[in-house]
């Protein structure tokens, strides 16, 4: 709801089960007070339903699905293909992300069979997505822009299952990414020790959000799952506003999709909430800088070297206000993030809780909690309105009222809405005393409502009637109400529900896999039935149910050789270690890595 109030279009929210966070579930009826809310502001609700399946969960599932149905819920996100062969009821379908959706011919296979929108992977640049859209222009394209990164492509990641029997396409993750590794070579000699070899920085495309719309994305996807409020309010609100600004610029190209405008009680600043360094990833190309080698933690924004240590207190070099309770950090001389507590802040002086041993001068800090923004988040923050026009006019009956849109909503595709109207009877006694006044306060009453008015007329110019003040209360509460119930019934569309996949579906299942593969992700008998109608025979079972040896655990866009300067690709230095090269964990357990230099990959192997 914090994220309706800041300006979100939609928000994806998990369901008690089968959610790709298991710890980030939601009961359905809280899932209809949220559809509810969000209906009011023309918003949509999207339950993620993208775990696989297990053969003694499907009927559990699809009852599941029938109950966010009934509440409401605008789209479900899909991984699992045995959803298809369920009773559904009309509902539309949304393929998730962990569908690995990187070529344009997956997405018109996922559009043959039903999906109205396909979530993309996270690695593609804004050449790949605009080949995509080229290609299938009439699928709504969905794609990340901010928050956590996986180094995997998603739904191919089996490390966590493979090590901690906590399967990732279980909305299990055990986060293997974030672990500390060591980078050996063949001959078992160390080239890098203890460091977070596959942690990424999170994700930030707020300054690309123009050129993603232009390459054909039409839906901006925050990650936020298992995050606080403050972080929700910030975020959303940054890209909310950016969002405003390129439709302003951009009049007849591009509309919002939901009502209402946000006032805010503080300016969003990306920085300051959770974040581990930014990127923009693989959007506009390959760069070095895009992984947290030191730290898989929030490291927060800048704030300023340390400039004197003298005593119990240090004085930093800058600008920046400090507040009593912030959280600082720094990198250790061991190259390990070290945090602390400010305990009292005099201007530029800091007098920390304890004083941390490895701070010096000239120690680069950063703030990863900011109390005062904190606070301030903590309150209400935001109001969201719907901008309306209303007219009181005279009829042969009485008095009708009258509420329309107004202001910018014309940004925001209401075309062919019909707004209400209710009518009352009341006696017409000309009012010795000018009314309008009074009218007006008592119209534009409309306090913790969703509603604003920008304009009030009269029918005839000229009104001079009697209204009482209760009745006139009773007109507004009405069309309020009226309001509220027509905005809040958005049509359903049950998405395209068609087989017509002219063959494609050996061709493109996953970028033509072998048959048998475990990378399909099949867990249970509908999903074996429905790859076998479209032509897959031989299907693998899911690596959560037969686990192969020497395993493909990972995929990664995201190459080790790149980022230590090493690749032959781009101009690299010549690799001095014998490979192939393994990724070890402090239990011993050691990573085969394969470049495939042909397709600007790292694969992620199994050593057993």
């Amino acid at each position: 709801m914090a994220a309706i109030d800041h300006g979100a279009d939609a928000v994806y929210i998990g369901a008690e089960r089968f959610g790709a966070r298991a710890e980030a579930g939601n009961h359905v009826d809280d899932i209809k007070t949220l559809c509810d809310y969000a209906h009011i502001f023309r918003a949509k609700v999207y339950v993620t339903v993208n775990t696989i399946i297990y053969d003694d969960e499907l009927q559990a599932t699809e009852k599941l699905i029938w109950q966010l149905y009934r509440a409401g819920v605008d789209a479900i996100l899909v991984q699992d293909m045995g959803i298809l062969k369920m009773q559904l009821p009309p509902i539309t379908l949304h393929a998730s992300t962990q569908t690995d959706n990187r070529t344009a011919e997956k997405v018109a296979w996922l559009a043959a069979h039903g999906f109205k929108r396909v979530v993309l992977a996270r690695e593609l640049s804004l050449e790949e997505i605009s080949e995509i859209h080229r290609k299938v222009p009439a699928v709504e394209l969905e794609a990340f822009v901010h928050g956590a990164l996986c180094v995997s492509y998603s739904g191919q990641c089996y490390a966590s299952q493979y090590c901690f029997k906590r399967s990732a396409n279980r909305g299990e993750c055990a986060q293997f990414c974030r672990l500390k590794f060591n980078l050996e070579d063949a001959d078992g000699r160390t080239a890098i020790s203890d460091k977070h070899l596959l942690s990424l920085k999170d994700m930030c495309r707020i300054s690309n959000i123009g050129q993603m719309a232009e390459a054909g994305v039409m839906s901006f996807k925050i990650e936020g799952r298992l995050k606080d409020i403050a972080y929700v309010k910030n975020v959303t609100a940054a890209y909310s506003l950016k969002l405003d600004e390129i439709v302003k610029h951009n009049p007849g190209k591009y509309r919002r999709t939901s009502l209402g405008r946000c006032q805010y009680t503080f300016t969003p600043n990306l920085e300051k909430t959770f974040n581990r360094g930014f990127t923009d990833y693989f959007l506009t190309g390959r760069h070095a800088d895009i992984t947290s080698f030191d730290t898989p933690k929030a490291m927060g924004e800048y704030v300023g070297k340390v400039k004197e240590i003298k005593g119990a207190a240090f004085t930093v070099a800058g600008t920046t206000a400090f507040a009593n309770g912030d959280g600082l950090c720094f990198i250790n001389e061991k190259r390990e993030l070290e945090g602390f507590r400010v305990n009292r802040a005099e201007g530029n002086k800091i007098y920390p809780l304890k004083m941390p041993k490895a701070l010096h001068r000239g120690t680069g800090l950063y703030r990863n909690n900011d109390k005062a923004f904190e606070d301030l988040l903590s309150k209400k923050s935001a109001t969201r309105k719907i901008s309306i026009s209303i007219a009181l006019c005279e009829t042969a009956e009485g008095f009708e009222l009258t509420a329309r849109p107004a202001g910018d909503n014309e940004l925001h595709g209401i075309a062919g809405l019909e707004w209400p109207s209710v009518t009352v009877k009341a006696d017409k006694t000309e009012a010795v005393k000018p009314q309008r006044e009074n009218i007006i306060r008592q119209l534009l009453k409309l306090g913790n409502t969703p509603f604003e008015c920008v304009n009030l007329d009269f029918s005839p110019e000229d009104f001079n009637y009697f209204i009482p003040s209760s009745t006139l209360a009773d007109m507004r509460r009405n069309v309020v109400e009226m309001l509220k119930k027509t905005l809040s019934d958005i049509p359903k569309d049950g998405g395209i529900r068609q087989n017509n996949t002219q063959g494609m579906a050996e061709k493109t299942v996953n970028g033509n896999l072998p048959t048998g593969s475990y990378l399909l992700n099949v867990s249970n008998k509908l999903a074996r039935s429905f790859y076998k109608d479209d032509g897959l025979a031989d299907v693998g079972d899911a690596f959560e149910i037969k686990q192969p040896a020497n395993a493909l655990v990972m995929q990664c866009r995201h190459c080790l050789r790149y980022s230590l300067g090493h690749c032959p690709k781009h101009g690299g230095s010549t690799v001095k270690l014998h490979e192939p090269l393994y990724l070890r964990l402090s239990d011993g357990r050691r990573f085969r890595l394969h470049f495939d230099c042909n397709n600007c990959k790292m694969d992620v192997y199994a050593d057993n």
